[in-house]
């Protein structure tokens, strides 16, 4: 008898026949990976919601918010909100130096 079999039947016959066999994931992992799956796409629209509003009341489109669905934007665009001046921040520099000219 060799090393190679077991009972009669070569490891790499019965290596096969365990792989052949394999059906997929059963309910219960479908179930979980249909939870999982409806978790992350109900976590990504919250994200993108929330850039949304966030581009909309800086003053840029909202339409900004739609580059969080990029890879590697979660780190690039609240840098670039950070570090930017923003068109109402500019709006309002512009209206207190209209107030202060026309008080004097």
């Amino acid at each position: 008898m060799s090393f190679n079999t077991i009972n009669g039947t070569s490891l790499k016959e019965k290596n096969m026949g365990t792989v052949l066999s394999f059906s997929g994931p059963g309910p219960a992992e479908l179930i979980l990976i249909i939870f999982i799956a409806f978790i992350v796409l109900v976590l990504t629209a919250i994200k993108v919601f929330s850039f949304c509003r966030i581009f909309s009341r800086t003053g840029y489109s909202w339409a900004f918010g739609l580059l969080m669905l990029l890879p590697l934007s979660e780190v690039v665009i609240p840098l670039i909100l950070a570090l930017i001046d923003w068109p109402v921040s500019k709006e309002l520099r512009l209206l207190k130096q209209e107030q202060s000219g026309n008080s004097k």
